[in-house]
C-alpha cells in the first residue's frame, strides 16, 4: 500500500510539473473548435438544411452550427458571394463557412476549400461564390476536395446533393479539428473564380460603382462605393447629387436627391442618399421601397453614378 501511495504521489507531482511548463496556448489550441456557418439557396420548406446540419452534428456532437441565410434567390451565385462579403469578417478567425449556391452541382465545376490570409475557411463550389471575400480578405491557400477521402460514407452514388454529402461533411471535420488543410486534397493555384463587376471609381465630380445587393427587407439600393471615396468627392450632409442608375448601358433611373445622415431628414416617400451598415453609399426612399417603385435591382450588370451638383 505504501508503494502504491508513493506511485500515486509521483504521478500527481509529475502532472503538476507538466501543467506548469506546458504553455496555456498549446492546451487551448488542442481543444479549440471553430464555428460552422452555413449559407444556401435551399430555403427552409423542406429538410435539406436539416440534413446538412445532421451530417455536421454526426461528425462532432459538440459542433457549433450557425445559419448565415438560406434565402439566397435560387441559383443566384452573385448574391451568395455578397452575403459572404457582408458577414464573414465579423466572425472570429478560424470560422468555417459552407456555401451551397450550386446550379452546376454534379458537373466538373471544382469542389474546394479556400483559406483566407486572416484564417477564415470557405467550403463549397468554385463557381464565383467565394470571389468577393477572396478579393477582400486575400487568399492564403486553395485545395481541391479529394472526394475519395472526404465524403460522407454511403453517399458515393449521390450526385446532386454535394451540400450534404461533401461540403457539410468536410466543413464540420475542418471546424472540429479532425482534419487540416493538407488533408483536404491537392493544392491548387491561390485563386478562385471571380464574377466580373464594376469597381468603384472617382472621376472629377462623379463617383460610380456597382449595385451588388439590395437591402431586401426595405428595398434600399446598396452600392460598392466606399465612404472614403465619397468623401474625396467633397460630399457633406445636405449636398445634392444627381443619381443615375443603369442596367448594363441602359439608363433606368435619374433624379436629384440629398445626402443625409438619417432617413427622417426627408419627407415620407422622398429619395435620399445615405451610408449603409458597411459604410457604402446607398439610396433609398424614406418609408418606401426604392427597388420596387423604380424597378431597380442588383447584380453584376447594375451600376450607379452620383454627380455632385
Amino acid at each position: 500500500m505504501y508503494k502504491s501511495m508513493r506511485k500515486i504521489s509521483f504521478i500527481l507531482i509529475l502532472a503538476i510539473i507538466l501543467s506548469v511548463f506546458t504553455p496555456m496556448n498549446d492546451v487551448l489550441a488542442a481543444n479549440e473548435k471553430n464555428a460552422l456557418v452555413i449559407m444556401t439557396d435551399f430555403g427552409l420548406k423542406d429538410g435539406a438544411v436539416s440534413a446538412m446540419k445532421g451530417v455536421a452534428f454526426g461528425v462532432d456532437r459538440d459542433m457549433k452550427i450557425f445559419d448565415l441565410t438560406h434565402e439566397i434567390p435560387n441559383y443566384d451565385i452573385w448574391e451568395g458571394a455578397y452575403r459572404f462579403k457582408q458577414t464573414a469578417s465579423y466572425w472570429p478567425k478560424g470560422t468555417v463557412f459552407v456555401g451551397v449556391v450550386d446550379p452546376g452541382v454534379g458537373t466538373d465545376r471544382g469542389s474546394i476549400v479556400m483559406e483566407t490570409q486572416d484564417g477564415y475557411y470557405f467550403v463549397g463550389p468554385d463557381n464565383g461564390l467565394f470571389g468577393l471575400v477572396a478579393e477582400d480578405l486575400g487568399v492564403k491557400e486553395v485545395r481541391k476536395i479529394d472526394e475519395s477521402k472526404n465524403r460522407l460514407k454511403g453517399s458515393e452514388k449521390s450526385y446532386t446533393f454535394h451540400g450534404r454529402d461533401i461540403f457539410a461533411y468536410v466543413g464540420a471535420r475542418l471546424a472540429s479539428g479532425q482534419i487540416k488543410m493538407e488533408d483536404i486534397g491537392p493544392k491548387l493555384d491561390n485563386k478562385v473564380k471571380l464574377i466580373p463587376y464594376q469597381k468603384s471609381k472617382l472621376e472629377n465630380k462623379t463617383v460610380s460603382g456597382n449595385i451588388p445587393i439590395l437591402d431586401i427587407q426595405y428595398g434600399n439600393v446598396w452600392s460598392n462605393i466606399e465612404d472614403e471615396k465619397f468623401e474625396k468627392l467633397g460630399a457633406k450632409y445636405g449636398d445634392i447629387f444627381t443619381v443615375e442608375i443603369y442596367n448594363k448601358d441602359k439608363l433606368i433611373y435619374k433624379k436629384d436627391m440629398p445626402y443625409v445622415e438619417s432617413f427622417g431628414e426627408v419627407k415620407e416617400g422622398e429619395p435620399l442618399i445615405y451610408l449603409n451598415s458597411l459604410l457604402n453609399v446607398s439610396v433609398a426612399l424614406n418609408m418606401d421601397n426604392f427597388s420596387e417603385k423604380n424597378k431597380v435591382y442588383s447584380g453584376a450588370d447594375w451600376s450607379i453614378k452620383l454627380i455632385k451638383k
